[in-house]
């Protein structure tokens, strides 16, 4: 295990830790709540019913369009920047149908549209340091799968991902920046130091917990109506591998 230190102002959600002052105890409460929310409105979709994809795409059509994209942009020939921008646009004023959503890391390096070479319309993107799943990105993935229709759902790590990289070097960070320590702590622990190995195990990791602790998204897996996966995308060749389970 990796001699990870708790620090101060920070809540790692296990559940052993001593009781936490006030105000970091009302924090872990309002954690517990929000929660509890996304549960509860998870159970609410599923219990609607089915919800029919809008994508006319099956799931391994919805991956291969994916690859096939990132194919073209590694090669240089985009051909989502050709696309009228007005008439897209125009399409989607009104509405959005989406074939696949992707978890991505909020890294400046990864223009997730780009990498996919897909446009306005085509990736219902959510990003976060370390594309890590708490309860408020599970929920907006389960409003893209649900709602939405996607078919495919894609947890995006990247190669030197900085904020995999501060959790293994585990030193103090200012503010709030050290809350993003305790979600990608497991991968960490698993890959020991070496950060790509964490990167991957971390993005490995997040896919199954949104498989395994959303109803929406599991019953849409279980009836074939969804594909979930995790993925890697190296920043300096701008090839995206599947990682395998």
């Amino acid at each position: 295990m990796h001699d990870f230190k708790q620090y101060s102002g920070v809540a790692c959600g296990c559940g052993s830790c001593p009781d936490l002052p006030d105000d970091q105890g009302r924090r872990r409460f309002l954690c517990s709540a929000l929660g509890g929310a996304a549960l509860a409105a998870g159970i609410a979709v599923a219990s609607a019913g089915p919800v029919s994809a809008q994508s006319t795409m099956m799931p391994d059509e919805a991956l291969k369009a994916m690859m096939e994209g990132n194919k073209r942009f590694t090669e240089g020939r985009l051909q989502s920047l050709n696309e009228d921008l007005s008439i897209l646009k125009a399409k989607t004023a009104e509405k959005q149908e989406p074939f696949a959503a992707v978890l991505s890391c909020a890294d400046s390096r990864v223009p997730v549209e780009f990498v996919f070479d897909q446009s306005i319309g085509q990736l219902f993107v959510v990003r976060v340091a370390g594309n890590i799943a708490t309860p408020e990105i599970i929920a907006s993935l389960e409003y893209g799968v649900a709602v939405l229709g996607a078919r495919l759902l894609m947890v995006l790590g990247h190669s030197n991902c900085g904020a995999v990289k501060a959790t293994i070097d585990g030193k103090a960070v200012p503010g709030q920046i050290g809350a993003l320590y305790a979600p990608i702590w497991p991968a960490v622990n698993a890959a020991g130091n070496n950060l790509e190995a964490a990167v991957d195990a971390n993005a490995k990791m997040q896919a199954t917990l949104i498989s395994r602790s959303s109803t929406v998204i599991a019953g849409a897996a279980k009836e074939g109506k969804l594909k979930v996966v995790a993925a890697r995308y190296d920043i300096a060749s701008g090839v995206v591998s599947l990682l395998g389970s």
